[in-house]
């Protein structure tokens, strides 16, 4: 049986727009998942990475929790001080052949 807020959920993904919006905010909290996943096998505390990474710990608590708009160089910082390498890779979405794919600049 599903709930109201279920098929709420899969009217409303049907849009574009909301499908786009809640895709980029999943994979932005993924980066911050990763980081504190990361954190926690090294068995560091929010403190001690930041002081790894010459940050503050209310600066790594936000990354983790809500990582929006972080600059290159800092999760560069980050995963030196994880003992680790930032990797970004850039993955082809599988998309239905009917799907009109917007070109930034076009409408």
């Amino acid at each position: 049986m599903t709930t109201r807020f279920e098929r709420y959920f899969r009217t409303q993904m049907e849009n574009p727009q909301v499908r786009e919006l809640v895709e980029k905010e999943l994979a932005s909290l993924e980066v911050g998942t990763q980081i504190a996943k990361l954190r926690e096998r090294r068995r560091l505390n929010q403190t001690q990475l930041a002081a790894r990474a010459n940050m503050s710990t209310p600066k790594i608590s936000r990354i983790e929790s809500k990582p929006t708009n972080v600059q290159l160089d800092t999760l560069i910082r980050i995963a030196r001080a994880l003992g680790a390498r930032l990797e970004i890779r850039l993955v082809e979405h599988k998309r239905n052949p009917h799907t009109r794919i917007a070109v930034a600049g076009s409408r």
